[in-house]
């Protein structure tokens, strides 16, 4: 995952996040990083400047390493430059057009947060976005809907 933190919500106070008690947006970001972290995922704090989407997709860093993969999640904010520059949206576009799972007009790329809904920012909407769009790409991987949770453990 790669982001520079560059977020909004590092300026806001979270005061309505379903489960969590009010937190300031910058400890809020240090434990997602922390809990994305210990599932596996791993944060890149570079910046990448470029993007290509054909049977796969490709990211290029601002360090020029090369790096595919078989789906792309753009949350760019409002002014998306990776998403014009795979056409989908012009410049002054309001919004990129998604479908119901976030996914763009390009197969493999899915577009989240303020780029597809720039006048309804709000932390969990985008976090719900981007729980949309990676159950869509769990079920196409799997080639049927997918349930994604963990059952409560067995008390001893």
């Amino acid at each position: 995952m790669f982001g520079q933190d560059k977020t909004a919500v590092n300026y806001a106070r979270l005061n309505n996040y379903l489960g969590v008690l009010p937190i300031d947006g910058p400890e809020f970001q240090a434990i997602a990083r922390s809990q994305a972290s210990t599932a596996g995922a791993v944060l890149r704090p570079e910046l990448i400047t470029e993007v290509s989407a054909t049977d796969r997709v490709s990211v290029t860093t601002e360090a020029g390493e090369k790096l595919d993969a078989d789906y792309l999640i753009l949350s760019e904010g409002k002014n998306p430059v990776l998403a014009r520059s795979l056409a989908l949206s012009e410049s002054g576009t309001k919004a990129i057009e998604v479908d119901r799972d976030y996914r763009s007009s390009q197969d493999r790329v899915y577009v989240i947060g303020r780029s597809a809904r720039p006048t309804r920012s709000q932390a969990i909407i985008s976090a719900g976005a981007g729980a949309t769009a990676a159950s869509d790409i769990l079920a196409r991987e799997e080639g049927k809907d997918v349930q994604d949770w963990d059952s409560i453990p067995d008390a001893d």
